[in-house]
């Protein structure tokens, strides 16, 4: 902003509360959860969702585990008041599962919202009136703090009163009541109101009250917010009777921050909604608050197990989009594209195969280098976590021709093919699939058979005293057939003294690996040799084949031809 448009603003005022416990303390289990995807998030949508689309986007809830869903405003259309209804009457709700409705405190909206509740089993009637200062003076026209009181007075009174009645009929109903506006209503003035409403409805430790304490607007940094809850909780009366509940917008950037520093503070219950849709900048994001405490060990109720499946659900009925980068859900927030992570993230995989190994069966703590949580505990596959474009690196690109394609190229071999192959990505100006990788392992560092290649050899066993091979090889050099022979402790060695007695050795073999491939065909082999030229350049080359003697030949032959076009 520029100055002058800057000095209209006016810092948050915070709350005296010299002696706060809450930074000094951990959260240690889970909340009560209640989505509001149903009502909250569905109203911030551009086009609200239809009926059918409601009660898939329930079912869904209702499969990750909430025991609390709010599904509506039944008492502000036909379409909500149709939804619930139809909730009820087709036997929907599980018995275990909670439906919350929202009203304000207006007599006709409350009478109309038991209409709409008549038959449910269990039942949360969110009854709410707004009550910041600025709210009084803009929205209620400088209402007093006593008419405000007394809105919610009544309203409670009737909501008691119909209460009663549907409990006579076997529903059970809980009564919550939430100030809005309660991040920037006075502390004691929200506090005041709150009681208000329980001298009427009369909780007991049985029978409980929720009071939720909205960030309608998310005025303050978390802090702020935090202690707001902290001084509610000391200061209420029958604290043993009541359920504080959080319920935090994103306006700041911050609500998940808010959220759990408020459950620090004291809170009991969390009202939000799947990837954090809602007014404005969104409300609380659940999946990431219970995904957090899933990742410090805590089990919270709520399975995301399919996270991908969650997301797909969501994005189809609200027709909303998960941002790449939000946390857990977003395509790319498992993908490393800086070659250093992806170094590093493919060493955490290798050590922790190591460690699992080990650890013959028991738990190993979870620990790779830039990953929190495993992706695989959410349903998101390793196959995603690297990509190569022209920033990555070298381990990133073995990881892929490894985990994709099952070739574990040794240590060294990296820098070679990962420069080869992000200069290739730089070229191109994008992203290589995995598929792409392979094919310029292969078209740069495998198997690769000009200007040398071999037509046939044969390997005579054990000869002479000391058991060694014989290879007898046809070659092509440059187009030119030609018959080379030697004799060695092996067939790799036997090839290399066939191509020193014919003139065609100018290195010294450093290295030979081989493995089969894993994943592949069941007949492959990969080999891989590395060459030191006279000069000290030094080249590896791979071979795959069916045979693991005749993969080695190739990779050896490989190698001979990348040395020999580095010294064109």
């Amino acid at each position: 902003m520029k100055p002058e448009s800057i000095r209209k603003y006016r810092p948050f005022p915070a709350v005296s509360l010299p002696d706060r416990q809450w930074p000094d303390r951990a959260i240690e289990s889970a909340p009560i959860w209640c989505s509001v995807d149903l009502r909250d998030g569905n109203q911030a949508l551009p086009v609200p969702m239809s009926i059918a689309e409601k009660l898939e986007m329930f079912d869904l809830l209702v499969g990750v585990g909430f025991k609390q869903i709010e599904v509506g405003f039944p008492s502000a259309s036909e379409t909500e008041f149709n939804f619930l209804r139809r909730l009820i009457e087709e036997d929907r709700i599980p018995e275990d599962v909670t439906v919350q409705v929202l009203v304000q405190a207006r007599e006709h909206l409350i009478r109309r919202t038991f209409e709409a509740l008549d038959g449910a089993k269990s039942a949360i009637v969110h009854l709410y009136n707004s009550t910041s200062p600025l709210q009084r003076r803009i929205t209620f026209g400088n209402a007093s703090k006593e008419s405000i009181i007394d809105i919610a007075k009544k309203g409670t009174t009737l909501v008691t009163e119909l209460a009663a009645e549907a409990e006579a009929k076997g529903s059970k109903i809980t009564m919550q009541y939430s100030p809005e506006s309660f991040s920037d209503t006075e502390l004691d003035y929200a506090l005041e109101i709150c009681e208000s409403v329980m001298e009427i409805w009369q909780p007991t430790p049985e029978r409980k009250i929720i009071l939720n304490l909205p960030a309608t607007v998310e005025w303050s940094t978390p802090n702020v917010h935090a202690d707001q809850i902290e001084w509610f909780g000391r200061q209420l009366k029958n604290r043993d009777s009541v359920i504080i509940s959080l319920h935090t917008h994103n306006d700041r950037g911050t609500g998940v921050a808010a959220t759990e520093l408020g459950l620090m503070a004291g809170a009991d219950r969390v009202e939000g909604t799947l990837f954090g849709n809602g007014e404005r900048t969104g409300n609380l994001d659940i999946v990431t608050v219970s995904l957090n405490m899933n990742s410090h060990g805590l089990e919270t109720g709520l399975d995301f197990s399919d996270l991908p499946t969650v997301r797909e659900v969501y994005e189809r009925t609200t027709r909303m989009t998960v941002p790449d980068r939000s946390p857990y859900g977003g395509e790319l927030v498992f993908t490393a594209f800086s070659g250093s992570h992806q170094d590093a993230i493919k060493k955490g995989f290798d050590r922790r195969l190591e460690d699992e190994r080990e650890a013959a069966g028991e738990i190993v703590p979870w620990g790779v280098p830039y990953l929190t949580i495993d992706p695989r505990d959410i349903g998101r596959s390793y196959e995603a976590i690297i990509r190569i474009n022209s920033q990555s690196g070298k381990g990133g690109i073995a990881y892929i021709l490894d985990r994709e394609h099952g070739f574990d190229l040794p240590k060294t071999m990296h820098p070679q093919v990962g420069l080869k192959i992000y200069n290739l990505a730089d070229e191109l100006g994008r992203e290589l699939t995995p598929d792409e990788i392979r094919d310029a392992f292969f078209e740069y560092f495998a198997n690769v058979s000009e200007p040398m290649s071999v037509v046939d050899y044969e390997l005579d066993h054990s000869v002479g005293e000391r058991g060694e091979v014989r290879c007898r090889a046809t070659i092509t050099l440059n187009g030119e057939k030609q018959n080379i022979e030697g004799l060695g402790n092996g067939p790799i060695n036997a090839f290399v003294q066939a191509l020193d007695n014919a003139g065609l050795k100018q290195f010294n073999l450093t290295d030979y690996r081989s493995h089969a491939v894993r994943g592949g065909s069941d007949a492959d082999s990969a080999a891989y040799v590395q060459l030191r030229h006279n000069d000290e350049t030094i080249i590896w080359g791979a071979g795959v084949d069916p045979s693991i003697e005749m993969a080695g030949l190739k990779a050896l032959v490989c190698a001979w031809n990348l040395l020999a076009a580095k010294g064109e």
